[in-house]
């Protein structure tokens, strides 16, 4: 995490995570959020709760700069765009991505696969396998990039899986 980032209350923070700067992760109001493994949160955004819903962010997800995303479900391997707002109860399913300064609207389900944009947000089409192929490898760089920035040290060629199902660095880093 870095330094100049907030998180605040009923916050987990996954293995292999980060939170970059200027970044605000609040889990108060009687709720909670969970950051998945591998995911990065960028500079300037917002995860927030409210008392009816927490905010889930599921692993190797990429919240772009700016980004809101606020008392909703994002599931694992998704792209959020720089400046996209994901609002209450939203639901981003898998293998999706929420393009730059999209609005998801409340209780909106973003279906898997598919890439929406706009405001609101609707769906625009079914990506390809390459666009896929580009949302797994946006989550490696930046954890290799918080890596060598931040740690002094590249390691996704080290990366070893764990039988919980945890990514870590190395086995003595993690923890659960």
């Amino acid at each position: 995490m870095d330094p100049a980032a907030q998180v605040i209350g009923d916050v987990t923070i996954e293995a292999g995570a980060s939170v970059w700067p200027f970044t605000v992760l609040r889990g108060d109001q009687d709720n909670y959020v969970t950051l998945g493994r591998n995911s990065n949160v960028q500079d300037n955004s917002v995860l927030h709760v409210t008392p009816q819903f927490p905010c889930v962010v599921g692993a190797n997800v990429t919240i772009g700069h700016r980004a809101v995303v606020h008392a909703c479900t994002v599931m694992d391997n998704v792209r959020i765009g720089i400046g996209a707002v994901v609002l209450t109860g939203a639901v981003v399913e898998e293998w999706a991505q929420v393009g730059a300064g999209a609005l998801v609207p409340p209780g909106k389900v973003v279906p898997a696969g598919w890439l929406v944009m706009g405001v609101p947000a609707k769906p625009v089409r079914k990506m390809s396998q390459e666009e896929l192929d580009d949302i797994a490898r946006n989550a490696t760089e930046y954890l290799d990039l918080w890596h060598r920035d931040y740690r002094g040290q590249v390691l996704h060629s080290d990366i070893s899986p764990r039988s919980d199902g945890l990514v870590c660095p190395e086995m003595s880093e993690c923890k659960t």
